[in-house]
């Protein structure tokens, strides 16, 4: 039975000469145990001389199948009854939320001698998990042994409602406190951000959690910086792998990626989970090349590359981006199988779009048993961000046919796609939409797009309407939006709006020297050569210089970075030679 081998069990049971009641019982537990429950009442008609064990077993098998209704009727034909019969029905009525009734029940026990201490744990843990916690904290008074599991039921009770000093002091006044008692409290006073008390009793705690010690590092960190939580860590012989990842992810957060990689360079032992928090953080602070590097020394150690790794070495190359390598990543990703999670998938179709490869990226995407939001917004982005806005909406047009609805980054998408493709209308349409139907808010996001797009077809006054109707819902009109505004002046010659535009963008970011260039840019279109010399003359005042251009290429031995104007690289020259003619 135990193996779920039912059938070979019930062929063993019949052909016995001889059955004993322990028989009997083992094959209704066995019924039980194995969601076979109209079997075991069937049987249960069979036994000649079932005992008290019997009626247990099924009440007990009944009351954990969700049968709490056959396990009365079971209790009631009972013609005497122990402890674990009137225990095992006041479980159920508890499970079952019906609290009152099991009350009635507990009352009903013949006497203090026909109670045990499950049976007192068991109605104060019932009462204190419906909120009835002056009840359970009287008959918690009542018990004649205050067992660990009643306090613990009752602290944690105390805890889920706010009530912490409650739940000290009745902490310190238990009689009994095992590891549960601690390991509850301090994640308490951790959730309430009383993170010294939490360190405090966590020090006193004769059995350290780990799981409790590495959630009270990061409550630490996020309160302050990582530096003294490090050094904590160094003092204290608690920590794990676990621990000192943690500390890696605050020093990340904290901007502090050096401390971050030299402690991560100290460290005796890596696992996967280590190295994809490296990874990660490595390359959402600009060192992508160093998280490739790692990407490659895990492939030439013991570890092997999870999801989350290839998820974080393929949006690396997305952003790089690295054609190439994430061909490669694919690759291995295919071998360890890891390429059907949504995950990953998700992350292929983002590296493919981002470099180009449309082709790939579609077929990434139809290959996907599954879509969730994430997919149908990487794809739409991708033909979007390459100019192909009828594919785009097709892509949209599909996802309203599914069952997954759109956000808002879909809508960035999809009004991004009307930009480029210059249609006016459905921009119209897909923002109001947006709107009434998908009952989203609009942000300075989905504005950008939509300003943008009125902007590229000359459509300046409706562009400045729509900055009209974002000041009347509330929203900051950020920069995106007024540089828009300012793109299109430039485009259509528009000298009145484009200096009201430029002037907002200044005020916001006055050290951006595309917009003085832009604004200069503009009154040269016009002949207005004056004004032209005094933002010039500004931006030189102001110490704004022109940011050269940047390029990164990508080989195949690796990557490099160059600026425009710049020969002094090491690899000019091989770089540049192919391409001479």
């Amino acid at each position: 039975m135990r193996g779920g081998l039912v059938e070979e069990a019930e062929n063993l049971f019949d052909e016995m000469p001889d059955r004993n009641v322990v028989t009997w019982n083992t094959m209704i537990n066995g019924y039980f145990k194995n969601g076979q429950k109209e079997k075991a009442f069937g049987l249960l008609g069979s036994i000649p001389n079932p005992d008290i064990y019997t009626y247990n077993t099924m009440i007990s098998g009944l009351v954990q199948s969700g049968d709490l209704f056959g396990a009365r009727k079971v209790f009631d034909k009972m013609d005497s009854r122990d402890v674990v019969t009137w225990n095992s029905i006041i479980a159920g009525y508890v499970h079952k939320g019906m609290v009152d009734e099991a009350m009635q029940l507990f009352h009903e026990m013949p006497g203090m001698r026909g109670r045990d201490t499950v049976s007192w744990i068991v109605m104060v843990s019932g009462l204190a998990k419906e909120g009835r916690l002056v009840e359970a904290h009287e008959l918690y008074e009542q018990m004649p042994l205050k067992d660990s599991h009643a306090s613990n039921s009752m602290i944690a009770a105390y805890i889920r409602i706010g009530e912490l000093g409650r739940a000290e002091n009745l902490f310190h006044k238990a009689e009994q406190k095992d590891y549960d008692s601690w390991r509850q409290l301090i994640n308490g006073l951790v959730t309430f951000g009383r993170l010294r008390d939490a360190l405090s009793l966590y020090l006193e705690a004769p059995e350290k959690c780990h799981t409790t010690w590495n959630l009270l590092l990061l409550k630490l960190m996020e309160n302050g910086a990582p530096k003294p939580v490090h050094a904590l860590l160094e003092k204290l012989p608690y920590g794990d792998i676990v621990s000192w990842t943690n500390i890696i992810v605050g020093y990340f957060r904290a901007g502090e990626v050096g401390a971050a990689v030299s402690l991560f360079y100290s460290m005796r032992s890596l696992d996967v989970t280590l190295c994809n928090v490296m990874i990660c953080g490595l390359g959402e602070n600009d060192l992508k090349e160093e998280g490739v590097k790692l990407f490659m020394m895990m492939k030439e150690s013991e570890l092997s590359p999870d999801k989350a790794t290839f998820t974080s070495i393929l949006t690396i190359c997305s952003e790089l981006p690295a054609l190439c390598l994430g061909e490669q990543v694919c690759a291995q990703s295919i071998k360890t199988a890891l390429n059907h999670t949504i995950e990953v998938c998700n992350a292929m179709i983002t590296m493919y779009a981002r470099c180009g490869n449309m082709t790939s990226a579609l077929r990434c995407f139809s290959s996907m048993p599954t879509h969730n939001v994430i997919s149908w917004n990487s794809i739409i982005s991708g033909f979007s961000h390459h100019g192909l806005g009828p594919q785009a909406l097709e892509m949209f047009e599909e996802m309203r046919f599914s069952d997954v609805k759109p956000n808002e980054l879909t809508f960035i998408a999809v009004l991004s796609a009307c930009s480029h493709a210059g249609l006016v209308e459905k921009g119209k349409y897909y923002f109001d939409y947006m709107k009434d139907e998908c009952f989203l808010q609009p942000t300075a996001g989905h504005y950008t797009c939509i300003v943008d797009l009125f902007g590229r077809f000359g459509l300046i006054d409706e562009a400045m309407s729509f900055i009209d109707q974002m000041r009347a819902d509330g929203l900051e009109v950020p920069v995106s939006v007024w540089g828009a505004i300012l793109g299109a002046c430039r485009v259509h010659r528009n000298v009145e709006v484009g200096a009201v535009a430029a002037e907002n963008v200044l005020a916001i970011e006055p050290n951006r020297s595309g917009t003085y260039m832009i604004l200069a840019e503009i009154y040269a279109s016009v002949g207005r050569l004056n004004e032209v010399e005094r933002v010039l003359t500004r931006m030189k005042k102001n110490g704004v210089k022109k940011q050269p251009g940047c390029s990164w290429i990508e080989m195949n031995d690796g990557g490099s970075v160059f600026l425009s104007g710049d020969k002094s690289h090491l690899e000019f020259d091989r770089i540049v030679e192919p391409l001479e003619v």
